[in-house]
């Protein structure tokens, strides 16, 4: 968010201004630099927000195994009881909705989570018991989110992340965070390289120390916005909907796994013909051996119940940190037998280069260290959003009464800029604003802003000039 002086000539903001002998800047640099005043200054709180909610988000799997460490940790028993007796004493505690899946404790010490559907809850949340494997006793009844299967205080960091607590409409405002980083990010790159030269005659004042730093620190940051960029419009609303496309047009979608086909003994446990209960825990103890047989030995796994008559179960590994573990199998509840399997060496790669990015967008890939970098990123950014407000404040008219604030970069830059640069620049903004259409609104209403504002000015010199007259 680079607010740094404009390219032409204009009079000396202070004693400690460039020299009239300094390198004349490119002819497209104040093009660049209007729009990246503008979306720095327009943007800039929605960055903020989502860069400080996305720090909280990162420090949460400690405090949340704290937090919550009366659901999620027992003393480790000298037996464990078979996993089908665990999910009998959650279905024995009598909780509302149907039993749709079960994961089995990942380390001795820790709980098995027995999930149910309610209808009162949000999508994704389910209603989650926690079984001590030893006892069988239900030591917690808490709802969780997602795949993850996170709990309550990292779900509501989770939301304040993605859309503000406002639901689906409050997802706008990441996606245009995001739509606009890379932009953002790319033009203080090419502002920085275009003034390199320059500052090497300049004297330093307050505003170019503050110039200089928001620049030393964007070079820092800037490979690690362009992933945040990258990886969170793949979740947004409008921009999402149209990488999925092109995955899948191009034959890089996440491949998935069929559960149809589980033949006529689905939902048996393989005692004669006697129908059984789909959520019978017998099965669960047959479906779980038959998939750890097939490979899934991954720690934490998740079996999910049929979706509904005559399809297989599902057993998926749910890990997220390094290396992946997301094998899967459906597996025939009557017999046993593997009805389909997918595994992550099969996957295209881009859609592993997915799989990696989310995991290292959330900070579990490569755990504490994965933390500890979106830590450091998002602390980063929130710096730069300031420094960036700093250096527009300190544009203000120094002799102005009352609040004031910076002044906007001179208009007219792009009547500067070479005609091919333009060119080049509207294919862009066209190409950028259909594949991300917040970006695509937003530039449109900049542009409005930035008309207004002239026509405003223009009236003003107008007035000015009958009132000489």
């Amino acid at each position: 968010m680079t607010t740094s002086s404009p390219p032409e000539p204009s009079p000396p903001e202070s004693p400690q201004s460039e020299p009239a002998s300094a390198p004349r800047a490119p002819a497209w640099r104040g093009l660049v630099l209007r729009l990246h005043f503008y979306a720095g200054v327009l943007v800039g709180p929605f960055v903020l927000v989502a860069a400080l909610s996305g720090v909280l988000y990162a420090l949460t799997p400690q405090l949340e195994s704290w937090v919550y460490s009366d659901q999620l940790r027992v003393p480790v028993g000298e037996q464990q009881l078979p996993l089908s007796e665990q999910v009998r004493a959650a279905l024995d505690a009598g909780p509302d909705g149907d039993l749709v899946a079960v994961r089995p404790a990942p380390e001795p010490g820790d709980t098995t989570r027995v999930l149910f559907s309610d209808a009162s809850l949000g999508e994704s949340e389910r209603r989650t018991l926690f079984v001590d494997p030893g006892s069988g006793e239900v030591v917690g009844d808490l709802v969780t989110y997602g795949t993850s299967g996170v709990l309550p205080l990292r779900t509501t960091l989770d939301q304040l992340h993605r859309n503000l607590l406002l639901g689906e409409p409050g997802r706008l405002y990441s996606e245009l965070a995001a739509s606009w980083l890379w932009v953002v990010a790319l033009g203080g790159l090419v502002l920085w390289i275009s003034r390199k030269r320059a500052d090497r005659t300049a004297r330093e004042s307050v505003r170019r120390r503050t110039v200089r730093r928001h620049g030393a620190l964007g070079l820092w940051v800037l490979v690690g916005a362009l992933f945040l960029s990258a990886t969170g419009l793949t979740w947004s609303t409008h921009a999402g909907e149209n990488v999925s496309s092109l995955r899948t047009s191009l034959g890089w979608a996440t491949p998935a796994l069929s559960t149809a086909g589980a033949g006529e003994h689905s939902g048996h446990a393989g005692h004669g013909d006697t129908p059984a209960d789909p959520a019978s825990p017998e099965t669960v103890d047959e479906v779980f051996a038959a998939a750890r047989a097939a490979g899934i030995d991954g720690s934490t796994v998740e079996i999910a119940l049929p979706a509904e008559a005559g399809a297989a179960w599902r057993v998926t590994e749910i890990g997220r940190s390094w290396p992946t573990q997301v094998d899967a199998v459906a597996v025939d509840g009557g017999t046993g037998e593997i009805v389909d399997e997918l595994r992550f060496a099969d996957f295209p790669f881009v859609a592993k280069l997915a799989r990696w990015g989310v995991d290292g967008h959330m900070g579990v890939l490569f755990g504490w260290p994965n933390q500890l970098l979106l830590l450091a990123l998002g602390l980063g950014l929130v710096t730069m959003v300031v420094l960036g407000y700093r250096m527009w404040w300190l544009r203000r008219p120094t002799r102005a009464t009352g609040f004031a604030t910076g002044r906007p970069v001179p208009r007219g830059q792009w009547r500067r800029a070479p005609r091919g640069a333009l060119v080049a620049a509207a294919v862009l903004a066209l190409a950028a604003g259909w594949f991300a259409p917040l970006l695509g609104v937003s530039l449109v209403a900049f542009l409005l802003i930035d008309v207004l504002v002239g026509l405003r000015a223009g009236r003003a010199r107008s007035k000015q000039e009958i009132a000489a007259d």
